[in-house]
């Protein structure tokens, strides 16, 4: 399966944000085809959830061709923190512990891998610039898209931003210490809280991050309508304890 016959199929997500014409992205999906078996089955792309190795490997030297990229992504070692990796023309041979990453050069592709955090996908508005930020509710409280937007180094009002596939609102019961990690420091936050049962909350990540972008000065922001504890084409780790990992990412063409 090439790019344009996984886009055909829906193998592959395309971000709808207007970003430049020499912006591109995409998300992978697990019904791409690829080497994990069950539980991982099929196009896992994580190193550290319990796949086979060999089939990680595989399935990342296949991304290349399968999603068009122009070179190899620069994996992270994610670790919910707010560290944002600047990467250059000239990979570094260990994967960077950092939970975001951006870059001002062309051929430089940026990734994430999630199972129900949120990625966030950044870009200037003359398409100089991309970033993307893996935020699961600590790295959000804690400020990986403040930092991200920082490390851009342009205006936020230049910034265009889009919300990735993350486990939605119906589906993700949380407790008052994540209620507490954003209304302590933003009483208005609570408006992406419903209570469920005492001590309990619904918590709609994409709502918080969207207010996080709007406090930072980021106005232009899509996305935010995927499930992924409901979407089989996605893996959700609290769908499946055992499960893999699936990517966003951006680079300039």
């Amino acid at each position: 399966m090439n790019a344009d016959a996984a886009l055909a199929d829906g193998a592959l997500i395309l971000p709808d944000w207007p970003a430049p014409s020499n912006v591109r992205a995409c998300v992978t999906t697990r019904a791409m085809p690829g080497h994990s078996l069950a539980p991982f089955d099929r196009f896992n792309l994580g190193t550290r959830c319990g796949d086979v190795p060999q089939a990680v490997a595989a399935n990342r030297a296949a991304l290349i061709a399968r999603a068009g990229l122009p070179a190899p992504p620069r994996w992270l070692r994610q670790v919910h923190g707010t560290a944002v990796h600047e990467a250059h023309a000239m990979p570094i041979e260990a994967e960077p512990e950092a939970d975001a990453a951006v870059t001002m050069q062309a051929g430089v592709v940026l990734a994430v891998l999630t199972a129900d955090c949120l990625p966030v996908l950044f870009c200037t508005d003359d398409g100089s610039a991309v970033g993307v930020a893996h935020a699961g509710w600590r790295g959000l409280a804690a400020g990986v898209l403040e930092a991200t937007i920082a490390s851009l180094r342009v205006a936020p009002a230049r910034l265009l931003a889009w919300i990735g596939p993350a486990i939605g609102a119906a589906s993700y019961e949380v407790g008052d210490e994540v209620r507490g990690a954003f209304v302590d420091a933003e009483a208005g936050s609570a408006a992406a809280f419903v209570a469920t049962r005492p001590g309990h909350w619904r918590c709609d990540l994409p709502a918080l991050a969207r207010r996080r972008l709007a406090g930072a000065g980021v106005a232009r922001v899509e996305g935010g309508g995927f499930d992924t504890f409901r979407d089989e084409r996605l893996y959700s780790y609290r769908r499946e304890r055992d499960t893999g990992r699936f990517a966003t990412l951006v680079w300039i063409a």
